[in-house]
Parts: C-alpha cells; structure tokens; sequence
C-alpha cells in the first residue's frame, strides 16, 4: 500500500462492507416478504453492521496484532453474511439476481478483508 491510511472510511475494506449494508437497505429490506422475516432481517443486519464495525475497531484500537484481530472478527461476520444471504433466496425473500449481485460483494468483501488482514500481519500496512 503506498499512501498512508488516516482514517478508517478511507480502507477498501471497510468501504465495500459499508456498500452492502447500504444495499441490504436500500434493495433488499424494502422487498415486502422481508417485513414478516424479522429474525433473519435482524440476524444479516448484525452481521453486516458488525462487519463494518470491527474493521472500524480494529484500525483505531493501537496496534498490528489488534487490528489483524478486528479484521478477522470482521471476515466471520461477513461469511455469516453470506450464510443468511443463502437462508433469505431459499425463503423467497431475495430474487435471484439481486442475491447474485450481494452474494457477489459480499465475497469480494471477504476477500478484500483477507487481503488487508495479510498486509497487516507482514508488516507492509501502516496506518
């Protein structure tokens, strides 16, 4: 990475897990069969959220060591993510595509976090 990160909003990372909870909101909560979902609602909004929370942590807490562990918490919630992505197309409340479309972020997501995670633990990423 050659430019230093100052802020957190400014990783990748946290940026992409902030645009599919921004679609969960916007494509995927307003579909009407989520209003009777309440548990699996809740349950990929936590997951979502928390995604883009424990990056945010991570990156504010001091250290490498603390901030590989914030991204690690953050790629669990993300696969948790995908997991409850499956559960609502199976229940019918996602339409194909757009379940396509999240599931698709949703790993890159993962991966852009695995990636940043790497660098930290080398050493080659300095916030």
């Amino acid at each position: 990475m050659g430019e230093r990160i100052e802020r957190f909003e400014d990783l990748v990372a946290w940026q992409r897990a902030c645009e599919l909870h921004r679609r969960l909101h916007q494509e995927a909560f307003r579909h009407p069969a989520f209003a009777k979902a309440f548990a699996l609602r809740d349950q990929l909004e936590r997951a979502a959220s928390s995604t883009m929370a424990n990056i945010d942590e991570g990156y504010e807490r001091s250290g490498a060591r603390e901030f590989a562990h914030g991204l690690s918490i953050a790629k669990g919630s993300k696969g948790e993510v995908r997991s409850h992505l499956y559960a609502a197309r199976d229940a019918g409340y996602l339409q194909p595509e757009l379940f396509e479309s999240l599931r698709a972020l949703a790993e890159e997501t993962s991966r852009v976090i695995a990636g940043l995670r790497a660098a930290v633990l080398r050493g080659s990423f300095r916030a």
